[in-house]
């Protein structure tokens, strides 16, 4: 009478469950924190339209290829698309750590290839955004760009 039988494998099911829900929760917060980053960096590409497309105006003046002002632009982006995906991955690390070992007393092991490959395409993502925000500058002529800037 004092003997509860309680069905581990119907408890095991609901926990990986509740887990997979979970991970569906964090990827949704992802994709919607990279469209929120990807919306904002529109947003400001228009507010400095007038200013890059002055600079490569001067630069183009100066003698610069539209191939040199092609890379540099790319390079921009891709450095600030991977100084973002390593904040947000440190920003993952520490928040993975501080919930797994305070909250839910486990041992963390991260999960470095899947993050790794988030910051990658995330990155990836950034460098595209940024080269379809600014890609017309390059057809513009010189003068138009110097006038946008008066």
């Amino acid at each position: 009478p004092n003997l509860t039988a309680i069905d581990v494998g119907a408890v095991l099911a609901q926990v990986a469950s509740l887990t997979g829900k979970l991970i569906g929760v964090v990827n949704f917060v992802f994709s919607f924190a990279l469209v929120a980053g990807v919306a904002v960096l529109f947003a400001a590409l228009q507010a400095t339209h007038d200013e890059r497309m002055y600079e490569l105006s001067v630069l183009r003046t100066l003698g610069a290829r539209n191939r040199q002002l092609r890379i540099a632009m790319l390079a921009e982006f891709a450095v600030l698309g991977g100084m973002a995906a390593l904040l947000a991955i440190a920003g993952a690390l520490i928040v993975g750590y501080s919930l797994s070992t305070f909250v839910f007393q486990l041992n963390y092991q991260p999960n470095m290839p899947a993050l790794a490959g988030a910051g990658l395409l995330a990155a990836i993502i950034v460098v595209i955004a940024g080269w379809l925000g600014i890609r017309g500058l390059l057809s513009r002529a010189v003068m138009e760009g110097l006038r946008a800037a008066v």
